[in-house]
């Protein structure tokens, strides 16, 4: 059994998989728009502009799969209560992740050694998802 995320970007989904696979090397697996889809939307179900943007995608970061949507609304998304971690082989690598994904983002908790890690840090990107960065102990 897996437990794989699933965010959904309201509209800002094609902008979301171009910055991960900018700031982690994210590969994307599958992608499909609304309008590609084999089965039409009920009507009144996507706000008017949805109909090119993103039905499903499925990303690999490592050895992750991070699935996404613009899903069916147009409102601001609301990532809380939540945080996506990312390992990071060494400090460098933490820090190139860190920084990438800061970009246009908030710090939350500057990158440095802590009690269980050489290296580690939280900080949100532009979308609002937060990102734990850690070289594992």
């Amino acid at each position: 059994m897996k437990v794989e995320p699933y965010l959904f970007f309201n509209g800002q989904g094609e902008e979301a998989i171009a910055f991960y696979q900018q700031a982690l090397g994210a590969e994307v697996v599958m992608q499909m728009r609304m309008d590609e889809s084999p089965e039409p939307h009920p009507p009144g179900m996507l706000p008017p502009g949805f109909e090119h943007k993103i039905m499903h995608a499925s990303l690999r970061i490592g050895e992750t799969t991070l699935m996404l949507s613009d899903g069916n609304s147009a409102t601001k998304a609301n990532f809380q209560g939540f945080s996506l971690s990312v390992g990071a082989a060494d400090a460098a690598q933490a820090q190139r992740f860190y920084n990438a994904l800061a970009n246009g983002g908030q710090i939350r908790m500057p990158l440095g050694k802590t009690f269980f890690s050489p290296c580690f840090g939280v900080v949100a990107d532009r979308f609002g998802v937060s990102w734990m960065v850690i070289v594992p102990q």
